[in-house]
């Protein structure tokens, strides 16, 4: 055991039920060891609710953290290692361009219902509960863009427009009926004719990762590997999605490669940690399972042992995250309406 690991174990007794550390697939093995939970956005928002601990540290990106602060009950804290762990696909929707946007779409006379992917801050949260929307992960966007259809007369989805693509596609929303919107310069450059007719209006984002992945690697590969299975992350494009054999949140990813049988050989299309995990876990059952590209997430990366260390050494003095007492109440209401919809 190195001394890393070993101060973390022994700090983590020390504090015993008082803490509860949450770790997301795509963190490295070396954090991944020392958490109590594991899991997507959806499991872990899931976990806050029922956790009696006073400290939770999130090892995420900052918008999970700042979900966990949006659920918490009063007196827990919750902590991030590294602050500067951010998501670029969350920081593509700026709340205040994201109310402005909403604004111009609704003074057309049309009841938009805002969707959120989770990948976005707690400001971007807190609107969609103020207008009647929630948010939602790729483990449940098809039920959630359901029901805000439901909700209006069309639905902005920010801010990843291929998973938008993607569930539009499961739920047969013709093309015609999407529109990929214009939001610069606070949405002056709006196409409002063409908003009119569009049930699904698309916010130009996408995950710096998964946007990497391309159709013709999955071509490529199924020519030098017959027999190959690809599995893929619905932050992908449109194309690679077509292409691959399966689509779905790392939860769907983790249950198709246990579930595959033995000497299977599975390309996988999302964050690389993630994936070699499931390549170790599964490698003794006969199973190959590899990346369809090496790709790491950069600010996944930003947490690793030697700052839950530091965090860890000086937790009961360390300050805590905060959201104002708006964007808590407002972001609260976007959350637990997915969850109570998904229960």
């Amino acid at each position: 055991m190195s001394a890393l690991n070993e101060r973390i174990e022994t700090l983590r007794a020390q504090y015993g039920n008082r803490l509860a550390i949450l770790g997301h697939h795509y963190q490295s093995d070396e954090v991944i060891r020392h958490v109590d939970f594991q899991g997507d956005s959806l499991e872990l928002a899931r976990k806050i609710d029922g956790l009696a601990a006073e400290h939770i540290v999130f090892c995420g990106v900052y918008f999970m953290a700042e979900s966990a602060c949006a659920l918490a009950r009063p007196g827990q804290k919750i902590h991030i290692p590294d602050v500067d762990a951010t998501c670029p696909m969350a920081d593509m929707a700026p709340a205040q361009r994201v109310e402005d946007v909403l604004s111009a779409l609704r003074d057309d006379g049309r009841l938009v219902i805002p969707l959120a992917y989770v990948n976005s801050s707690a400001e971007v949260k807190a609107v969609c509960g103020m207008y009647g929307g929630s948010v939602c992960t790729s483990a449940n966007a098809k039920v959630m863009l359901e029901w805000a259809l439901q909700q209006g007369d069309a639905v902005l989805f920010l801010p990843d427009k291929n998973l938008g693509h993607n569930t539009a596609n499961q739920l047969n929303i013709d093309t015609t009926e999407r529109l990929e919107i214009d939001i610069r310069d606070g949405g002056a450059r709006l196409d409002h004719k063409k908003a009119q007719y569009a049930r699904l209006l698309l916010w130009p984002g996408a995950c710096a990762i998964h946007h990497k992945f391309k159709k013709s690697q999955i071509q490529e590969l199924r020519r030098t590997r017959p027999g190959v299975r690809v599995i893929v992350h619905p932050e992908c494009s449109q194309g690679v999605v077509r292409a691959a054999d399966g689509a779905g949140s790392t939860s769907y990813l983790i249950k198709y490669c246990a579930n595959a049988p033995a000497g299977s050989k599975i390309a996988v299309a999302t964050e690389c940690n993630l994936v070699e995990r499931l390549a170790a876990r599964h490698t003794p059952e006969g199973k190959e399972i590899f990346p369809l590209k090496r790709l790491a997430c950069s600010n996944m990366a930003k947490i690793s042992e030697e700052r839950l260390l530091a965090l860890l050494e000086n937790l009961d003095s360390a300050t805590p995250l905060a959201l104002s007492d708006d964007v808590t109440e407002h972001s609260r209401v976007a959350l637990e309406r997915m969850l109570r919809i998904c229960a």
